[in-house]
């Protein structure tokens, strides 16, 4: 009688050398998404990016995602050819795009004929039907580097729903949900990463600012190889008859009833306002520092990298309060109270005080704000839509949260401009009406969140309900 052979997703070691490939290379996808994030002085300074060019580069990662509706075509490739051969081309995408963009930042671009046609090139009227980032008077390396970030971005949008996809396949049965947050973990740690050494790396002399960026690049072509090693673990396991756990695919019929409910929309608003208060702020928050605080960019971003590191560290912890106790509507109104506290301090209290201990209070405040809404937010879209419409209602959601992070760096940008008239010192510019945008958008959001409360009370949800029935 022979022996059953074992899966090779039931050795502890196997199945974690995968989630360690796969969450590896998601890192370097974090790092290269916020690599030039940090260096918004070098930029204006180095390659004559105004805070309007920089906000439409910064806009541009979610631009093909958004109007070309590649979050919904990646979602079919992934369904239609599975976890590996998916992340290949994801990690190839990506890279295309990086190279691309150092290319745009580096110096054999200055004086190039490639410089010479962007700048006469794309120069669109900045009209109500212009929704793309370029513009008339954009600097050449800005539209260029937009392109190439465009492109990554579809590439790290493929790569984040393959990850999660990846990760199901190896531990269904297992250590799933700890597999899923050690995973995200990582990824918020790479946000730490790249804060602190985006301007290291800027900073050796001779100061470059494309330095920074040519390292992400060969970070995403590590990750590209990391892919591929983890193709061959996959195909192992294909072998052996394991079968992937698909979502719900994207169903055009299901918009019109999706659009219908009213528990879509408070969800959907509130996940795109929360976030652009949260991601398109990371973009700013270097340079909102320096300018606050009088800080290098290395010493803005010792006091910054606490905000990942602190949502990072805290979600678990959320995570399981929110499984045993329950209280999601409530979690998600207080982590807007405490965005709105936070971006209101960086408003008018720390340019008043240029207080190090406020600075880096509403900082940790706003990690667990961080920590709050995503633990909060995504196991309770379950309880509100119907499972045969939730694959198609997350797409939505995503895809109008990809609206707001591609529109609000843009706006932050022609905001600080605007309020800034003749500032062309970059660690100058005056934040206040930036961080009340941001600030602004907290308010909605909890208004939104006192609502779902509300719905869920008449209707009984169950969102203030653990998730872990006893």
């Amino acid at each position: 009688m022979s022996e059953k052979i074992a899966k090779l997703s039931d050795s502890a070691a196997a199945r974690w050398t995968a989630l360690v490939l796969l969450a590896a290379a998601n890192l370097f996808a974090y790092i290269f998404m916020d690599v030039l994030s940090p260096l918004q002085d070098l930029l204006q300074t180095q390659r004559g990016w105004d805070p309007v060019a920089y906000g439409h580069y910064a806009g541009s990662e979610t631009f093909l995602n958004v109007f070309v509706f590649f979050l919904i075509f990646a979602g079919i490739i992934l369904d239609k050819m599975g976890v590996r051969f998916t992340a290949i081309l994801s990690g190839a995408v990506m890279v295309a795009g990086a190279v691309i963009k150092y290319y745009a930042v580096s110096e054999a671009f200055i004086g190039s004929g490639t410089e010479a046609w962007f700048q006469a090139h794309l120069n669109l009227p900045e009209a109500w039907w212009n929704v793309t980032p370029f513009y008339s008077g954009m600097p050449g390396s800005a539209k260029l580097a937009a392109i190439g970030f465009m492109i990554f971005g579809c590439g790290c949008e493929m790569a984040g729903i393959t990850v999660s996809r990846g990760i199901v396949k190896w531990f269904q049965g297992k250590e799933m949900a700890l597999a899923m947050g050690v995973e995200m973990a990582i990824a918020r740690i790479g946000v730490a990463i790249v804060m602190l050494g985006s301007p290291l790396i800027a900073n050796i002399a001779p100061v470059s600012v494309s330095r920074p960026v040519a390292f992400g690049a060969v970070l995403l072509c590590i990750g590209l190889i990391l892919f591929i090693v983890y193709g061959f673990m996959d195909k192992k396991l294909d072998q052996q008859g394991v079968q992937e756990e698909k979502d719900d695919p994207f169903k055009v019929s299901d918009i019109g009833k999706i659009l219908s409910l009213k528990m879509f929309w408070i969800v959907a608003l509130l996940c795109v306002l929360y976030y652009s208060a949260i991601f398109p702020f990371q973009k700013y928050a270097i340079n909102m520092l320096q300018c606050n605080l009088g800080y290098t960019a290395q010493q803005a971003s010792l006091v910054f990298f606490v905000f990942p590191l602190g949502a990072a560290a805290v979600t678990p912890f959320l995570g399981n309060f929110l499984d045993r106790k329950g209280k999601g509507a409530t979690m998600l109104i207080l982590g807007a109270v405490l965005m709105i506290v936070c971006h209101l301090t960086f408003a008018l209290v720390v340019p008043a005080t240029q207080s190090v201990i406020i600075t880096y209070i509403a900082i940790i405040l706003l990690g667990i704000s961080f920590s709050l809404v995503p633990a909060a937010l995504w196991p309770s879209v379950p309880k509100l839509i119907d499972n045969k419409l939730l694959g198609s209602a997350y797409a939505l959601i995503f895809w109008i949260q990809n609206i707001g992070l591609y529109a609000f760096p843009m706006i932050i940008g022609s905001v600080l401009s605007s309020t800034n008239p003749g500032v062309t010192d970059p660690l100058k510019y005056n934040y206040t009406v930036p961080m009340l945008v941001f600030a602004s958008l907290g308010v909605v959001a909890m208004l939104l969140g006192f609502l779902l409360k509300i719905e869920d009370k008449k209707k009984g949800y169950g969102l203030e309900e653990p998730n872990i029935k006893s």
